[in-house]
């Protein structure tokens, strides 16, 4: 593709995504529902095995 036919087609998708955006509202969840996925988060991360350290020469 020819890089002013390539820069063109970036120029309109981009401007189609800035007005995109301009109309978004990210919607609000309740306390509960965050705060269920946030201790659902933190399980998850209790549930790894911790990260293994080198032993040590002495």
């Amino acid at each position: 593709m020819h890089s002013d036919t390539h820069l063109l087609l970036h120029t309109y998708r981009a401007a189609e995504l800035r007005r995109e955006a301009a109309g978004f509202r990210p919607v609000r969840r309740p306390l509960r529902h965050r705060m269920g996925w946030t201790m659902v988060e933190l399980g998850l991360r209790l549930a790894q095995a911790p990260p293994r350290r080198a032993a040590r020469a002495a």
